[in-house]
């Protein structure tokens, strides 16, 4: 018999698959009988779980979400310079042997405009992430720079995504440092 906590057990399987292999391979790449097949679970209650393919990638990419950016601002929570420690989190992501670059780009570009819930936890993630730098400012630095940071973070992350390794970050970290400066500059002036 089927309980509550096999169907806990079974999405977490669920979600550990469609994570590594959309992550690895791309979305429309990979079918939902490859994710049954790798999770262990049953075809019947795969789709009991998740009743349409858009419904296991939204909750992968939600699951993500709140994975990716607890890590980010761990790394960032109590640094002498968070900002430093931004780039510094992304170098050692862009490190990893299997990093893809970012999984909401990706999806984005997979899928476009096309599925709403997908669309809806991407643009919520773009926004978290900007929250997340926007609280590294503080009040005497410019209107925009928590966007001009998230530019920084996300061309990095793209750049790295075709040439994997910490250079990007080093360079967005270069290019965050001379911001700031000018930034620090003009409010002493």
């Amino acid at each position: 018999m089927d309980s509550p906590a096999n169907d806990d057990e079974a999405r977490t399987r669920l979600l550990d698959a469609a994570e590594t292999l959309f992550y690895a391979e791309g979305i429309q790449a990979v079918g939902m009988d490859r994710i049954r097949a790798e999770s262990g679970v049953p075809l019947k209650r795969l789709y009991r779980i998740f009743p349409a393919k858009e419904a296991l990638v939204t909750a992968y990419l939600e699951r993500r979400d709140r994975r990716w950016i607890a890590a980010l601002r761990e790394a960032v929570d109590g640094a002498p310079d968070p900002v430093a420690a931004v780039f510094d989190w992304l170098a050692a992501w862009f490190s990893e042997p299997d990093f893809r670059g970012c999984a909401f780009l990706n999806a984005y570009g997979e899928l476009g405009a096309g599925p709403a819930g997908v669309l809806d936890v991407v643009h919520r993630h773009k926004a978290e992430l900007r929250n997340v730098l926007a609280g590294l400012t503080v009040p005497a630095d410019p209107p925009g720079l928590a966007d001009q940071l998230l530019i920084l973070v996300e061309g990095a992350t793209v750049v790295a995504a075709l040439d994997p390794g910490p250079a990007p970050a080093h360079h967005a970290a270069a290019a965050a440092r001379t911001l700031l400066s000018r930034s620090a500059g003009a409010a002493c002036a």
